[in-house]
């Protein structure tokens, strides 16, 4: 209404002749309709002016246009053009922008703080330098402008790109490039680091960390791309810098409609569902709606954490919860003729190398004879369509006992698959970081105790890749799978576990060898210095999927495979270790024993190294040499 009126009083220099001034008494409850109507259609009075943004700015223009339209048309059919003001629309039209989209800016501004910036107490507030200058930075300035709570005050932005230096973002300044990093915390007395490059690979993150650490304050990062809330950034998703933030590993890009042609509306079963890979598979699962997610485990306490944890991700989904041994074949047949499942996942297996290497028992019943149990119910079942088994790359030319009996599980299950009943999938893939007994937890244990931190070889070097990702492919070679097949995942580069400790020695804000020392303890029984994705036989072929690789096996098996392989599991418990061996070489002739002698000294280190395998030839990642 103010701006109707007052488009009159400009348009007649505030001296209103009696005829426009008939008019405009006329003319304006028809307008305030107008617009009330208009405003109503575009939703402009159900939005909440402290959270006002561009879009309903934009809104704001599109209403303010409209009425404007409405209000000449119905102006001049109304007086047929004679006596009613050209201009006043245009003039009204700019007003109610002004008025309109003012008074909701103005209300932010205030509730931000804007309008008090010189009464907002930064006393005891922590001076921040935000590392990055893009969109990640930009909303983190953003927000902790507009939250008075938060005890932070900008000191500015460093960045590399050229074009954003001495510019200012929100009313902060960047203030150079990453390099300048230690002069500028001196001159800004900054306190704290924060670096928002979601981005940042994991070598540009080893610079940036380097550049930080040299002035020794508190670093704290976001998480990466794959790792962002709806790809949001915010104050309370800062963190710690973390090893997987220099690893860089890069988001995995899925097929999700490939997943949820499997996954949805069936019945999904997961062994070893406590564990750190089949907890993962069972959160991923449940974004692919199945019917039913059915959890198995023997680790009692494990399972009953892991109902609590799904009950925030169920919705309206059905799941169910078994306490249950691989190895117990009526168990296991009474669940499955119980639940039915259409697919399964078989996550269930010892993994811990030097453990199985002084219960070799143990790891052919569990690894070997538990896999078998899985399997033959599955074909004698009949319903199931796909049986994923998690492998290892400690299969490949394996030297330990856990190694080998996987491999021996891989060749079972491939045996079984046949075009027209299950198809047996074998997914193989490296360590994965934070597992439960990996080395990152022990390690961090170790700094916590002031250390030492315990590196079995100066030369060790293992594949890593996050529980998400690996999880995530697992889901996705899943779909891919026709029936026999092992795929091999992309690890990417091997990391040493050496620079491994290193590092994490650094983020706990220690130097290695001063504060923390590190000392070797050499390897252990059944270990090799480097592990292989492929057997020497085989090579991998591309898929589909970027970091997903099949490979074609040429496996020899002996005549008497199954026979002799339900003797070895079968007499598992009384049989001596070196005829334990003895079997599991007679049923994988790949199976080496390591020469290892005492620490640092190896007859030689190929002796702990299985052959290159071949790679496409355009596969650009690197083989280990």
């Amino acid at each position: 209404m103010a701006a109707y009126v007052l488009s009159y009083m400009l348009r007649f220099d505030f001296f209103l002749p009696e005829d426009p001034a008939r008019l405009l008494a006329i003319s304006l409850p028809v307008v305030i309709i107008v617009k009330l109507v208009v405003f109503e259609m575009f939703a402009l009075y159900q939005g909440w002016w402290r959270f006002v943004s561009v879009s309903d700015l934009s809104q704001i223009i599109k209403a303010s246009i409209l009425s404007a339209i409405t209000i000449t048309f119905f102006g001049f059919l109304a007086f047929h053009g004679h006596g009613f003001p050209r201009s006043i629309p245009i003039i009204d039209l700019g007003l109610t922008i002004i008025f309109v989209g003012g008074s909701r800016f103005l209300v932010r501004a205030f509730r931000e703080g804007h309008l008090l910036t010189l009464s907002r107490d930064t006393a005891g507030s922590a001076r921040v330098l935000i590392v990055g200058a893009g969109n990640a930075g930009e909303s983190l300035a953003r927000e902790i402008g507009k939250n008075m709570e938060l005890h932070y005050s900008i000191a500015g932005f460093v960045d590399d790109n050229y074009y954003k230096q001495r510019v200012r973002i929100h009313g902060y300044p960047v203030l150079g490039r990453i390099d300048d990093i230690a002069p500028i915390s001196v001159d800004y007395q900054v306190d704290e680091i924060f670096i928002a490059i979601p981005s940042a690979t994991g070598e540009q993150m080893k610079r940036i960390l380097g550049i930080c650490e040299e002035t020794g304050l508190k670093i704290k990062t976001i998480p990466g791309m794959d790792g962002l809330i709806e790809g949001k950034v915010s104050v309370s998703q800062l963190r710690e810098v973390d090893i997987v933030d220099l690893l860089g590993r890069d988001p995995v890009n899925l097929d999700a409609q490939a997943i949820r042609d499997y996954l949805k509306d069936k019945r999904v079963l997961v062994t070893g569902a406590a564990g750190s890979i089949g907890s993962e598979i069972c959160r991923q699962v449940l974004h692919f709606e199945p019917a039913e997610l059915i959890l198995l485990d023997k680790w009692e306490n494990g399972v009953f954490e892991m109902g609590r944890e799904l009950k925030k991700y169920q919705g309206d989904k059905r799941i169910s919860y078994f306490v249950a041994d691989v190895k117990d074949r009526d168990r296991i047949e009474k669940i499955f003729r119980r639940v039915r499942p259409d697919v399964v996942f078989h996550a269930a297996a010892y993994k811990h190398v030097p453990l199985m290497e002084a219960n070799p028992g143990e790891a052919i019943k569990n690894n070997v004879g538990g896999t078998k149990t899985l399997a033959d119910v599955c074909v004698e079942l009949g319903c199931i369509d796909r049986f994923v088994m998690i492998s290892t790359d400690k299969a490949v030319n394996p030297t330990s006992v856990m190694g080998a009996s996987k491999r021996i599980a891989e060749r079972y299950v491939q045996r079984l698959s046949r075009p027209e009943g299950v198809k047996f999938i074998t997914v193989r893939f490296g360590n994965v970081l934070g597992s439960a007994g990996s080395v990152i937890p022990i390690f961090k244990e170790q700094i916590k105790r002031g250390g030492p931190v315990t590196v079995t070889h100066p030369n060790m070097m293992r594949y890593f890749m996050t529980i998400p990702e690996a999880s995530q492919l697992v889901l996705q070679a899943g779909s891919m799978g026709k029936g026999g097949e092992i795929f091999v995942l992309d690890m990417g580069e091997p990391v040493k576990i050496l620079d491994l400790a290193k590092t994490l020695i650094k983020l706990s804000g220690y130097k290695p060898d001063l504060d923390i020392p590190i000392e070797f303890t050499g390897i252990r029984p059944g270990e090799k210095l480097f592990e292989e994705l492929c057997l020497d036989e085989e090579f991998v072929e591309k898929t589909e999927h970027a970091k997903v690789f099949i490979h074609a096996s040429v496996a020899h098996y002996p005549e008497d495979f199954t026979e002799s392989l339900l003797a070895l599991i079968r007499d598992a418990d009384s049989l001596d270790l070196k005829t334990i061996k003895e079997s599991i070489a007679y049923l994988v002739p790949e199976y080496l024993s390591p020469k290892v002698t005492p620490l640092g000294h190896f007859s030689k280190d190929s002796d702990l190294l299985g052959p290159t395998c071949k790679l496409p030839e355009n596969q650009p990642r690197k083989t280990r040499k």
